[in-house]
């Protein structure tokens, strides 16, 4: 019979070292510093600015030395101009806190304190009147369905809608123009015109750099249906790469994957708009 195993007891050294467990000491990441390039444009700037407004001073003093009316002339010119580009650069600002309200919005719904007020506060953005029903929500289970099955539901659909109309006038330009470079032009400008038409939807007016900002919150969004997307293009060449279809279709391959493209854009785009998270 085996003998029923004793414990172990391990006796540590009384004359040896002490086993410490090292402390990993937290250090704080040091703060990003503005890159080269970033030093050197807003240099650029500096300057170009500077010296700008430097000389358009010495225009308007000269002009007075020249007489009163020159002078308040150049002044007049000057305050026109500087109002057209400050009115520029607000709508910029603007566009760029509405879009970038979007996540502010969608962090409140998150929370049951501030899902009524969030959803409140998204729905006075939208061109349509907020509808009463949403005042009488308490639970923030019911202001998700409402906006998901209400207003969303109702600006995914009229996004979809723009997106079929771009989808045909880019299905007709492509398939008509010979050029893949003019293919690829018409599929950008019209892509960037949806987005757009997309936005004003929402109630965003978005400039240059709302534009360039939204271009790419879309690309995110769109990469939700970026396999559904790959696998229908794929199947759409693969079908269409057979000799007898191709020479019945032609030039319609492409077109057809670019329109469909369209609408999956459109999709991108109000998810990109949405306050509520995309949708897999």
């Amino acid at each position: 019979m085996s003998e029923t195993p004793r414990p172990r007891i391990a006796v540590l050294d009384p004359d040896g070292g002490r086993l410490d467990v090292p402390v990993e000491v937290m250090v704080a990441e040091p703060r990003a510093r503005m890159g080269t390039v970033a030093l050197g444009l807003a240099g650029l700037a500096v300057l170009l600015g500077g010296f700008g407004v430097l000389s358009g001073l010495n225009f308007i003093a000269d002009q007075f030395a020249r007489g009163a009316v020159q002078g308040w002339a150049a002044v007049a010119v000057a305050g026109v101009g500087v109002g057209l580009l400050g009115t520029g650069v607000v709508r910029e600002g603007r566009a760029l806190f509405r879009l970038a309200a979007v996540d502010g919005v969608r962090a409140r719904l998150g929370n049951p304190a501030t899902a009524r007020q969030a959803a409140l506060d998204w729905l006075a953005t939208l061109p349509e009147p907020v509808p009463a029903s949403v005042r009488t929500l308490n639970d923030p289970d019911a202001v998700l369905a409402f906006l998901r099955d209400g207003p969303v539901a109702t600006l995914r659909r009229r996004a979809e809608g723009l997106g079929t109309n771009a989808a045909v006038g880019v299905f007709a330009l492509t398939a008509a123009v010979p050029s893949p470079a003019l293919d690829a032009a018409v599929v950008a400008w019209r892509g960037v015109r949806l987005i757009r038409q997309v936005a004003a939807l929402h109630g965003m007016r978005p400039g240059l750099l709302g534009t360039v900002a939204l271009l790419r919150r879309t690309a995110a969004a769109a990469s939700m249906t970026a396999i559904a997307n790959v696998a229908t293009d794929t199947a759409l060449r693969a079908l269409l790469s057979n000799p007898t279809l191709a020479a019945l279709a032609g030039d319609a391959a492409g077109a057809t994957i670019a329109a469909r493209r369209m609408i999956v854009l459109a999709r991108a785009a109000a998810a990109a708009c949405s306050p509520l998270p995309p949708e897999g």
